[in-house]
């Protein structure tokens, strides 16, 4: 079996749409591949939360668009995971702060980590600069031209424990912008996925 530096792992849970920007991992995971150094499993792996497997993950993502109500079962791998010096990026696919998903994945995480422990990041945080150089989070073009709103996000959210990001969160929609296959690239003027190269570099302990 090939042993890998990194492999993508997406967290399947029960409530919810989990299954969402299809393309956007093998275009990530490309990136890598033409970045760094990293010996990069080229298959995403989808796993259940609720599976103990996912503990043994580098990295997890979880994205959707609608209600997240966790099991007993996927709130204590999560907890686990997150507390034993996991990373988790969340994306909310609706680019908002006040929809479904956003208001009930916050709820859940306020359920295992306390209120206070989601909170803004600085725009000179590490994870801005563990690979390539941004001045804050990047925007999408999502967040222009999605529901009516013209709300752009000029920040992220985080749970940190011992100094370090464990969950990372985003009203961006990421998911979305990168969620294209990676031949397209050639046609942007600057590479979007750059960032998700930085998230991953920093979850790996750059």
């Amino acid at each position: 079996m090939a042993s890998y530096d990194f492999y993508f792992t997406r967290l399947m849970y029960d409530s919810g749409d989990w299954d969402v920007d299809i393309r956007m991992p093998s275009n990530v995971l490309n990136s890598l591949v033409e970045y760094t150094t990293l010996r990069v499993d080229p298959v995403e792996r989808v796993v259940a939360l609720s599976d103990p497997k996912m503990l043994e993950a580098p990295f997890c993502y979880l994205a959707g668009h609608k209600l997240v109500q966790f099991s007993p079962a996927e709130r204590k791998n999560f907890e686990r995971y997150v507390r034993g010096g996991g990373f988790v990026f969340i994306d909310d696919c609706n680019h908002d702060i006040d929809g479904l998903f956003a208001k009930s994945l916050e709820a859940e995480l306020a359920r295992m980590f306390g209120p206070k422990a989601l909170h803004k990041i600085p725009n000179n945080h590490r994870i801005y600069s563990s690979f390539f150089e941004f001045d804050g989070p990047p925007n999408t073009g999502v967040e222009l031209n999605g529901w009516g709103d013209d709300l752009v996000h000029d920040y992220l959210k985080a749970i940190e424990f011992n100094g370090r990001v464990r969950v990372l969160y985003s009203n961006k929609d990421y998911g979305c912008e990168w969620d294209y296959d990676f031949r397209n690239k050639r046609w942007l003027a600057i590479d979007n996925t750059r960032f998700a190269v930085n998230i991953i570099q920093y979850a790996l302990g750059a």
